[in-house]
């Protein structure tokens, strides 16, 4: 097997034990950016000769016998978002092409300190939020969308161009292309990671969250942040809420049969998956969440509008100029709503629960570039702080991945890491898909 083909656990271990080099493993994925990124169009900026010359010095010092971070020579793309102190960050926007920020956003800066590679920023819907959209194209078929905001993120694990990569979630756009390039993500609670650095859409929402192609990967890099996963429990009796969410007549054909086959699944393995009505009162969460994101972003984005005027993206500068349209009493009532919700889902754990399983997104990734797919069914728990996990699961009717999410309550990353750990087994049936449908 090549070195970029194998998962970031599975890289870190043969690094550990002497039997790859992160040289090695860098070089293997830099061959399959070569091969692959004229299509996939994943990254924004690469810059090889600085990866290659921090590959060589990790290696050196682990000849040393020097300590070794988790993340030791582990190739990692970064969304364009995201500063960092030797590549540009442009945001995908005109009006910061080639801007250098000089540092690393606390994120970056903590897995670099561990021994992650810093290979390239990834493509991004402009300013994680709209106007101009990624050119990266699905690694399954390029005629489709990754998803989005962090488009390149999902297809540069995707496509076995990287092993890890960062991405944010403000809506659905970590989750949601997670499902449509058939990998697995992790969206954590809201403030396990910093943000610092990160440019602001929407204080309440923005969440730091990552790609890799395992759970094994997710708490990895979890683990970069002070969660420690325990041991995954058994699947035989754990307790599973079904949940359809308030948007089930969104869903299409695709996204419920994921959904179906997920929970066969994990009730064959002995799982006990029951319906999980939530109260009636979330059902406005999703609305209150178009109207929070709508007022932060219009003070994200309001110094664009002000300093570059025509020249920031309409449907950004739209966000500032028509922030005083708002209701001030429609607001409060989304943040009121939201606050009040919080406690309530996390209370529905415990006794009778140990984790949601609900779709990852509507079905299978749209057919072209100009759309990214629906956030509908991530909309709501990113609004509820809770940690979120996207697992493989089915095709659609076009041959693409399909995935579905476990959910916990807030904080409490580290089992919702050992629960999927028991459940993705379960779930992926077939593990081996995209090594044997993308690289033969």
């Amino acid at each position: 097997m090549q070195p970029h083909a194998l998962t970031a656990a599975e890289a870190a271990a043969q690094i550990r034990a002497g039997s790859l080099t992160a040289e090695a493993l860098l070089r293997s994925c830099l061959e399959r950016i070569e091969a692959r990124e004229p299509v996939t169009r994943a990254f924004l900026h690469l810059d090889v000769e600085l990866a290659l010359r921090r590959a060589r010095e990790l290696d050196k010092r682990q000849a040393f016998g020097a300590a070794m971070g988790p993340l030791h020579g582990l190739p990692f793309a970064v969304k364009d978002v995201f500063d960092t102190k030797d590549m540009p960050t442009t945001l995908n926007s005109p009006i910061y092409e080639g801007f250098q920020a000089g540092r690393d956003a606390a994120a970056v800066a903590v897995v670099r300190a561990l021994g992650a590679l810093i290979i390239g920023k990834a493509d991004t819907v402009e300013f994680a939020s709209t106007g101009r959209k990624a050119l990266s194209t699905n690694p399954y078929n390029a005629r489709h969308t990754p998803g989005g905001s962090s488009s390149g993120s999902a297809a540069a694990v995707g496509d076995f161009m990287a092993p890890l990569s960062f991405g944010t979630q403000t809506a659905g756009s970590l989750i949601r292309p997670a499902s449509f390039c058939g990998i697995y993500g992790m969206k954590p609670s809201w403030q396990l990671v910093s943000r610092e650095g990160l440019k602001n859409s929407s204080a309440t929402l923005d969440t730091v969250g990552w790609y890799g192609r395992s759970v094994a990967d997710l708490a990895l890099v979890a683990s970069a942040y002070g969660v420690v996963t325990p041991e995954a429990p058994s699947v035989r009796g754990l307790r599973v809420g079904l949940c359809r969410s308030p948007v089930w007549n969104r869903i299409e054909p695709s996204g419920e049969a994921a959904l179906s086959a997920a929970a066969q699944r994990l009730e064959r393995a002995g799982a006990i998956v029951t319906d999980l009505t939530l109260p009636g009162e979330f059902a406005g969460l999703p609305d209150a969440r178009t109207l929070i994101g709508d007022y932060e972003g219009g003070a994200a984005f309001l110094p664009e509008a002000l300093v570059f005027g025509d020249a920031f993206a309409p449907a950004l500068r739209s966000k500032a100029t028509d922030r005083a349209k708002l209701s001030t009493s429609d607001v409060m009532a989304a943040y009121n709503l939201a606050d009040a919700c919080r406690p309530r889902f996390d209370a529905l754990f415990g006794a009778e629960l140990d984790v949601v399983l609900t779709p990852a997104a509507p079905g299978e990734a749209p057919e072209g570039l100009h759309t990214v797919g629906d956030w509908v069914f991530n909309g709501m728990w990113t609004l509820l702080h809770v940690p979120c996990v996207g697992i493989p699961c089915t095709r659609g009717p076009a041959g693409l991945p399909v995935g579905v999410q476990l959910v916990g309550p807030r904080l409490n990353d580290a089992r919702l890491l050992a629960i999927a750990s028991a459940c993705a087994p379960v779930i992926d049936e077939d593990p081996e898909f995209g090594r044997r449908t993308l690289l033969g």
